[in-house]
């Protein structure tokens, strides 16, 4: 069985070799890469282990499952095909400037976009499987890295981002299918370890600063200048706003705009801060929070609201189908609001005091970890997911909230009231990746004895 495996293995990494030279004729035709020398060097040598090993157990499981999950599946290994000769072509190439960073990209661009599409063209019941493979290919673009001051992570904080947000979507997949479809359960546990560990310790080991450019001077090939089709970035615009935005995926399509890669990014300077602010208005707006690679959907009720109020409070108000909104800047003596949004994925990258969300429907948050308590009010079907430490969740007159906790927050103190359908899920202490549901009660008996009232919850057996 073992050999059968490694055959298919290798049949679909030839046929995948095949497409993407197909798909990319000026790939192949360029003949930059020297073939001979790419066969012996250890950091593709490795790579094409990766793919044959840790790509190829994901299309395993995919081909099990069919329709759109095998599809987008083709192409997680499409597009690791074009970086791997984009990550070729990189020692022979000398570093390319801002410019010309669009066009080396644009292949492997190309890809992420038509998984972008497949994600949000359809109204699939594999919905949750599209949305982590697709928003796992911004990992991808950390061969674009040209160094400190490029606008962009370190290689290894680039697969870590970009991972951390489709596993939004992974996680959905393994608690939907965990008591009902192994080969589902199979795919996601196999998607994770593509990127964390193995791809993240790939980069680790061979490129932890980055891409091996061939220095100036040398007789080489220049990176193309030619800007990216034009479609290229309205494509990014449109098709990845409603995913949500890793720490890369906003830059990646800056660089495909033909901009300087750091116009735009979401950061909040010392002069926009209250305290340094000549007006006086009290209110500081984060620049760059509502660009064209996170459209506002303001709802009628209310402007969308996306700032940073007297430095010490983050307002996200009224948005409609954002799936893009991330508060990277932020400390401990900070809160987050988020108010009136719907179909909406907020991720907020740094500890914060206190996160509440109030009057929210569908919509997801994530977040690093608060000093004080994470509370859920008068919201309706609401998944929150903390990756560090909370000491206490209050969830107040809200339908169907799930709540994903990591090790580090698994003494949490979670109050409820007046709400239904409340669902904590835990690490699985006897497996790697699987998640524990637990129901919170809703229902109470109250019995009078000895003079007082006794209140235990229902519990129900199942039986």
């Amino acid at each position: 069985m073992g050999e059968a495996l490694i055959g298919r293995l290798e049949a679909a990494v030839s046929r995948l070799e095949a497409l993407t030279a197909g798909s990319h004729p000026s790939i192949a035709s360029r003949g930059l890469p020297d073939n001979a020398a790419a066969a012996q060097d250890p950091a593709i040598l490795a790579f094409d282990d990766l793919v044959a090993s840790a790509v190829g157990r994901v299309s395993a499981a995919a081909g099990k499952i069919g329709a759109e999950v095998a599809d987008v599946t083709r192409l997680v290994e499409k597009a690791f095909l074009v970086g791997k000769d984009l990550l070729v072509r990189t020692k022979q190439t000398q570093k390319p400037t801002v410019e010309s960073l669009a066009a080396f990209m644009g292949p492997l661009n190309e890809t992420i976009l038509e998984a972008n599409a497949l994600a949000e063209g359809t109204r699939s019941s594999h919905a949750n499987h599209l949305k982590a493979a697709a928003g796992s290919l911004a990992a991808l673009a950390w061969i674009g890295y040209t160094g400190k001051g490029c606008g962009m992570p370190l290689p290894m904080a680039q697969v870590e981002d970009s991972w951390q947000m489709a596993e939004f979507y992974s996680n959905k997949v393994l608690v939907e299918y965990k008591n009902k479809d192994p080969d589902h359960v199979e795919w996601a546990k196999a998607l994770k370890e593509l990127y964390v560990p193995n791809f993240r310790d790939y980069i680790k080991r061979f490129y932890p600063l980055g891409p091996v450019w061939q220095p100036p001077g040398c007789a080489t090939n220049k990176a193309p200048s030619a800007p990216a089709p034009p479609s290229a970035s309205l494509a990014i615009s449109t098709a990845s706003s409603s995913q949500p935005k890793s720490g890369m995926s906003a830059v990646f399509a800056e660089i495909s705009s033909g901009k300087p890669v750091t116009q735009g990014l979401k950061k909040v300077t010392d002069d926009m801060k209250s305290k340094n602010r000549t007006d006086k208005t009290g209110v500081v707006t984060a620049e760059g929070k509502e660009t064209r690679n996170a459209p506002t959907f303001g709802s009628t009720k209310g402007p969308a609201k996306f700032e940073l109020q007297m430095g010490r409070k983050w307002v996200v108000e009224h948005h409609i189908g954002n799936k893009g909104l991330v508060i990277e800047d932020c400390d401990t003596k900070q809160s987050v609001y988020a108010y009136g949004c719907k179909d909406c994925v907020l991720q907020v990258k740094g500890k914060v005091n206190n996160i509440t969300i109030d009057k929210c429907t569908k919509v997801g948050v994530l977040f690093k970890g608060v000093v004080a308590a994470c509370e859920i009010v008068n919201c309706n079907s609401v998944e929150v997911q903390c990756e560090g430490s909370v000491p206490t969740i209050s969830i107040d007159n809200t339908s169907g909230c799930q709540l994903y906790l990591s090790k580090e927050s698994l003494e949490t103190s979670i109050t409820t009231a007046k709400s239904s359908e409340i669902n904590a899920l835990v690490p699985d202490a006897n497996s790697d990746g699987d998640w524990v549901e637990h129901s919170l009660p809703q229902q109470y008996i109250h019995a009078f004895n000895d003079g007082q009232f006794t209140t235990s919850p229902v519990s129900h057996s199942g039986a």
